[in-house]
């Protein structure tokens, strides 16, 4: 369903994703894993055009685009097949949690006012926010904000959803509450691509996770075997890196 070839993107002379291939199936949930500066989180933003391609071609659904010509429609439809949640929420500060969700559906989408407030409360309730529908975000936890930006995210049925490290600015007891809607998404069999630090979360939810490093796919596989058992040197040293305990005296 999504199909990704040759992507490349440079900033002035750093290029940071060289010559990236990928394909998901509809309904797989993709985990991208990696040290920092790896490529992770610009590979996410290619996607969505957030960040523009150097090189290559995006595949999304029926709606094809590459990189090195395309029109202005051709941006816009791409964009219309995913939606983003981003680390740090992005909600309106002067809206409330279901003015959040509603505003893409009656400004982008033209829905009339009474079914997208419909809409918007029925996510509110599919993300365990209903009771919140009428607080503005400043009065929200970081793990409440979280999720009803995943609501806004599926608010516009996208084809795909992306997460980029949506749990990496939360405080520790909140992270579980947005793994948990996750989760449930992946149970509905939602395609997702996750850029996350959260090993455990991606090896028992995930079906496939990709392990990106320098630029590149380095290794990808089964999401049980790339954790438990991975291949390449790079892998084995990062995720021996994060997994071992900090050993200090003072």
């Amino acid at each position: 369903m999504i199909s990704v070839s040759h992507l490349s993107k440079r900033f002035a002379d750093n290029e940071v994703l060289k010559d990236i291939n990928l394909n998901i199936k509809q309904g797989e949930v993709v985990a991208i894993i990696g040290p920092s500066g790896s490529g992770k989180s610009t590979l996410l933003r290619c996607l969505n055009l957030l960040e523009k391609p150097n090189t290559g071609t995006i595949k999304i659904g029926s709606v094809a685009l590459n990189s090195e010509h395309y029109h202005n429609k051709d941006e816009i439809n791409l964009r219309k097949q995913s939606a983003m949640v981003f680390q740090h929420y992005n909600l309106f500060k002067n809206k409330t949690a279901l003015e959040n969700i509603t505003y893409p559906l009656i400004v982008g989408q033209k829905i009339g006012k009474d079914k997208a407030k419909q809409q918007g409360l029925s996510l509110l309730e599919r993300v365990g926010m209903l009771p919140y529908a009428n607080q503005f975000p400043i009065t929200l936890s970081g793990g409440q904000q979280q999720r009803i930006a995943i609501a806004r995210a599926l608010a516009v049925r996208p084809k795909v959803l992306l997460f980029d490290e949506p749990t990496s600015a939360l405080d520790p007891e909140r992270v579980h509450e947005v793994l948990q809607v996750m989760l449930q998404l992946a149970k509905e069999h939602i395609t997702m691509i996750i850029v996350t630090h959260e090993m455990e979360f991606a090896k028992y939810v995930a079906d496939r996770i990709i392990f990106m490093a320098n630029g590149v796919i380095v290794e990808e596989g089964p999401a049980k075997s790339i954790i438990d058992n991975p291949q390449h040197e790079l892998t084995q040293r990062f995720l021996r890196q994060i997994t071992d305990e900090i050993d200090f005296e003072i």
